[in-house]
């Protein structure tokens, strides 16, 4: 594979959160570079969220032929949330784009995303993937309806899907959202509730290819409930942005 130089500047920064997930690291590295080659100038970020096995070592060895791929990590495991949102304040891009690190979010899909980003008006803060032919099991994908379900009804963020890892935003426009732990399963209705738009492309999902997935029932139920009071009571409280202007006085 021919490699670049690390752009100074780069157009596009992907960020990838990942704990122990070193068997799925160097195929999904080498697709995401296949799929943004040729096309923008990029890095690629990688947030080793307290990994246990080799996910750091591994990243270093790859780091060693690809000087647009970092690694920043976090001594003990802080969240997917926290893990992401340490990657997008690190990026050098003004387009952020986001996937999972298990390999089940298709990197092909990078392309679409940003270009649709870069295609729309100001309004447009976040590009966000909605699933379909979903690779999970029966209970996860009852569980995701019933999640999904839920949190329209009570957000009415205009999204079928918030738990897709491939979205695509403004740097800019993230780093001012509130932070708390589950932010990254909120983003289109905290996207608009600071007065942007959200626009949204189909992607695949795939089957992961090694490891187990670090999400049950149990670890998501009561969180989520109490998270999506926290965002409900966020976007209740938001105040009007007033809207200023500069009195000229004469004299």
């Amino acid at each position: 594979m021919a490699e670049t130089s690390a752009p100074a500047n780069p157009a596009v920064s992907i960020v990838v959160p990942v704990r122990d997930e070193a068997d799925n690291i160097e195929p999904l590295v080498e697709e995401i570079a296949a799929a943004m080659a040729e096309r923008w100038s990029f890095e690629v970020v990688y947030v080793n969220d307290g990994s246990t096995d080799t996910t750091e070592t591994e990243l270093g060895r790859l780091m060693a032929e690809r000087p647009w791929l970092r690694q920043l990590k976090h001594a003990r495991s802080c969240g997917q949330s926290a893990a992401v949102r340490t990657g997008v304040a690190a990026s050098r891009a003004p387009i952020v784009a986001t996937l999972d690190g298990d390999g089940q979010n298709d990197p092909s899909f990078l392309p679409a995303l940003v270009r649709a980003l870069e295609h729309a008006p100001p309004r447009i803060g976040l590009i966000a993937g909605q699933r379909v032919g979903r690779a999970a099991t029966r209970s996860k994908q009852f569980q995701s309806r019933i999640a999904n379900g839920v949190r329209a009804a009570i957000l009415g963020d205009g999204t079928r899907d918030t738990g897709c890892g491939l979205k695509a935003f403004r740097r800019e426009v993230f780093l001012a959202l509130p932070y708390f732990d589950g932010l990254h399963r909120f983003l289109p209705a905290l996207v608009r509730r600071d007065g942007y738009e959200v626009g949204y492309v189909d992607v695949i999902d795939r089957p992961r290819r090694h490891g187990q997935s670090h999400y049950s029932m149990g670890n998501r139920l009561w969180i989520g409930i109490l998270d999506l009071i926290g965002v409900w009571w966020l976007i209740r409280r938001r105040g009007r942005v007033p809207q200023s202007s500069e009195v000229m006085r004469n004299g």
